[in-house]
């Protein structure tokens, strides 16, 4: 029918039509945002521990996938993201889960650039942000960082992986990350459970948030509990979504002190998701408020970078 011809009540109709899918597309949309929640630490540091098997690579001890896998189940799991990664064989669910559960490559890469540029955390106050396992925080923490928070996508995450992880870690005041000659070596995992080495001490210098970035930005600088700036923010593999850049940007720099540097680690390119190093410094570089600078390259399979971030007309 021409426009002159539509039934008024037709019309009335399509609009409301088109209005329910606006608002059903919406609603869909703010899904994706997940809330920002902080962790409690439990007071027995042992039950986070319990049925936890570990293995251990760099002289740190780290919660073994495939264990948790078969153990992680009904409330353990409240989003459902392990039985979601394994049903699906990825590790990767947009806006579902975004990675956490695994320890990719670049973590290493950070670990030891620390090592070789003799990275001072001593304190500091540090973020280990898309935290995972946790491990770069944890240097921080044996680095005798004053305060160091860990923030994932995922609660599950934060419960199952990071948590464990640091309890598992920390060790009592004033030890620092061991250097022995098998610290690069892959030990087998434990075969009975761990006990906590966890100082309370140590972990009263911890504090751990999930949900997505811009939310956990606003409880970190609105909450009752107010943070300081970071002088240091670790991420690795955090830009393999080039939708996320936004995002995180912004994240960095609502929550970076003036004078504070990111630490970052990333594949040259991420495949079959688009994102990549030199995606992201083009970004900072549109956006105008970072300066940035690669400081390693690792040339073994697919090249690997650690970029160093830091505002401009900073010390």
């Amino acid at each position: 029918k021409s426009m002159e011809t539509v039934d008024p009540a037709a019309d009335s109709s399509l609009k409301l039509a088109a209005a329910e899918h606006r608002d059903e597309a919406a609603s869909k949309k703010n899904l994706c945002v997940k809330a920002a929640k902080e962790h409690n630490i439990p007071k027995d540091l042992n039950k986070v521990l319990e049925n936890k098997v570990m293995e251990t690579a760099l002289d740190l001890s780290y919660v073994k996938l495939s264990v948790l896998e078969m153990t992680c189940l009904g409330d353990a799991d409240s989003e459902g993201i392990v039985s979601k990664s394994v049903s699906s064989h990825s590790d990767l669910i947009p806006g579902v889960y975004e990675g956490g559960l695994k320890i990719w490559e670049c973590t290493f890469d950070l670990m030891e650039y620390f090592s070789e540029a003799e990275i001072d955390f001593t304190n500091k106050t540090v973020l280990d942000l898309g935290c995972g396992a946790g491990l770069l925080g944890i240097v921080a923490l044996r680095g005798e960082a004053a305060r160091v928070h860990f923030q994932d996508y995922n609660s599950t995450v934060i419960d199952e992986i990071t948590l464990p992880n640091v309890v598992a870690n920390c060790p009592s005041e004033g030890r620092r990350m061991g250097s022995g000659e098998d610290s690069k070596a892959s030990k087998p995992p434990s075969k009975r459970p761990r006990k906590a080495e966890g100082s309370p001490d140590v972990l009263h210098r911890c504090r751990f948030f999930s949900g997505e970035w811009s939310q956990v930005s606003q409880l970190l600088l609105n909450s009752n509990k107010p943070c300081s700036k970071y002088d240091i923010i670790l991420t690795s593999e955090t830009i393999y979504n080039p939708d996320y850049y936004s995002a995180l940007h912004d994240t960095l720099a609502q929550l970076l002190d003036r004078n504070g540097r990111v630490y970052l680690a990333s594949k040259v390119h991420y495949f079959g998701v688009g994102g990549g190093i030199y995606l992201f410094e083009k970004f900072i570089e549109e956006k105008n408020v970072f300066t940035t600078s690669m400081v390693k390259t690792i040339d073994q399979n697919l090249q690997r970078c650690i970029m160093e971030i830091a505002f401009k007309n900073s010390c």
